[in-house]
């Protein structure tokens, strides 16, 4: 006869500690649990519901400035700094682990229009009203430099004149190329004191420019004639152009995916272009009650932030719509300068107010060092709402923010026109000849022209 014995070793269920979980022994098979998904169930909606508790996406305000925060720069060499400027001429390097000001570069006499940093992440570009672009020798050890009175300065190393004011500068991803915008687009080398090319079409001011981060001779530049143009250094002329009914402030390339690109545009949307088939957007980005200032993507591509001038800060997926994140505070105003911090779990916001302020990517996240038992009780929550996530209860918590009156209200007055409009379309199909009111894609619809 045979007989089957339980046999466990006590090693396997003693405590070391009288702090130690106690082990629990579990059948994993399916027949031994019938409420299985009624209990799964009920833990999404608690891990919903925890997420809305813990939601706490502000971590601090950098002030110091003296006038509103034009223009930030992050430098993909070092994760724990990046630079502002504002409009009264000075840049200042901040820390962001010590939050604190590592030191400040005078030498504008004019308010401040870009940063950007150099391929390499030693030089610092600066241009601004005064018809001058700086170039600044970045510090190895920002946080060595810091002095405790805050009054550490540097002077710059080069400066370029030019005609016109610069609106905005931008440095190739691999070279040693930058290309400034205002009255035309110049293209400039650190070791030239005149531009090395020059492009303009149309007589109208350049407002905003960004290299491609694949393609090193490829740039996007718009323009006030609510114009979005390609260029090429290799051709020496523009490729192509598109005309929006609205002027776009500003552009971002995908640095996933480096032939999109996204706008942000002045009719409170933005919109994402295949730089190939510029026929159509490939999505449009909707929420923003005003107009979209600045925007800029995660490092891994899959996200963007924005800000505009209705005081707030969103996210959206780079596929999505709707922002999956709206940040707001009562003291902030007009956002001017939006970024992401290069390890993508912060966002960086400059605004009216003088303030730089740092924010969470993920409004919930748990900072910090883990423990294993934590990482995998996330992992397991994420994994519930991703499960669950189309269920009307936890759909209804997971979408749920909360606006500022204003916002709010002027959120309903748009959805209001826009339903007036599309009803007096419809109305004015219905009663005209079949085919002479075309229907028009949105995608399509606030495209003027595209000319080459």
């Amino acid at each position: 006869m045979k007989v089957k014995v339980i046999s466990r070793s006590e090693d396997e269920f003693t405590r070391e500690r009288r702090q130690d979980l106690q082990k629990v022994f579990k059948n994993l098979d399916p027949g031994l649990h019938p409420l299985e998904r009624a209990r799964e169930y009920t833990r999404a909606l608690n891990a919903v519901k925890l997420d809305k508790v813990f939601a706490k996406p502000f971590m601090g305000a950098l002030n110091g400035h003296m006038d509103a925060v034009s223009a930030m720069a992050k430098n993909s060499r070092h994760l724990n700094c990046f630079f502002s400027g504002s409009m009264d001429g000075e840049i200042r390097l901040w820390d962001v682990a010590y939050r604190r000001m590592s030191c400040a570069m005078v030498g504008h006499k004019g308010a401040i229009r870009g940063l950007t940093i150099s391929s390499n992440g030693e030089r610092l570009l600066s241009c601004g009203d005064d018809c001058t672009v700086r170039l600044w020798q970045i510090p190895d050890k920002g946080i060595g430099n810091f002095q405790a009175n805050g009054s550490s300065a540097q002077q710059s190393i080069a400066c370029y004149v030019g005609k016109n004011a610069f609106r905005a500068i931008d440095h190739q991803w691999s070279g040693n190329c930058f290309a400034t915008a205002g009255a035309q687009v110049d293209v400039w080398d650190h070791n030239r004191s005149e531009p090395i090319e020059s492009f303009s079409w149309g007589s109208d001011t350049v407002i905003s420019v960004r290299f491609n981060p694949a393609e090193p001779e490829v740039f996007c530049t718009t323009g006030s004639d609510r114009s979005i143009v390609l260029y090429d250094l290799r051709m020496g002329t523009p490729l192509r152009k598109l005309i929006m009914q609205t002027r776009t402030n500003a552009i971002a390339w995908n640095p996933r995916e480096a032939f999109n690109f996204t706008s942000a545009n002045e009719d409170c949307n933005c919109y994402s272009y295949d730089m190939r088939k510029l026929q159509g957007a490939l999505c449009v980005h909707k929420d923003h009650v005003s107009a979209v200032m600045d925007i800029d993507f995660s490092p891994t591509g899959r996200e963007f932030v924005t800000g505009s001038y209705d005081r707030t800060v969103r996210l959206f997926s780079y596929n999505g719509g709707h922002s999956k994140e709206v940040y707001h505070t009562k003291r902030m105003q007009r956002v001017f300068c939006v970024k992401f911090s290069g390890d993508g779990t912060y966002v960086l916001s400059g605004s009216d107010d003088t303030n730089v302020r740092l924010w969470k990517a993920k409004a919930s996240e748990q900072l910090g060092v883990l423990l294993p038992r934590e990482k995998h009780k996330h992992a397991y929550h994420n994994a519930l709402k991703e499960r669950y996530k189309h269920l009307p209860e936890i759909q209804r918590i997971d979408r749920h923010r909360h606006l500022p009156k204003p916002i709010y209200k002027a959120a309903k007055v748009r959805r209001t026109v826009y339903d007036a409009e599309k009803k007096r379309e419809d109305r004015k199909r219905a009663h005209s000849a079949p085919g002479a009111v075309p229907h028009r894609s949105v995608r399509k619809k606030r495209i003027v022209a595209e000319l080459e």
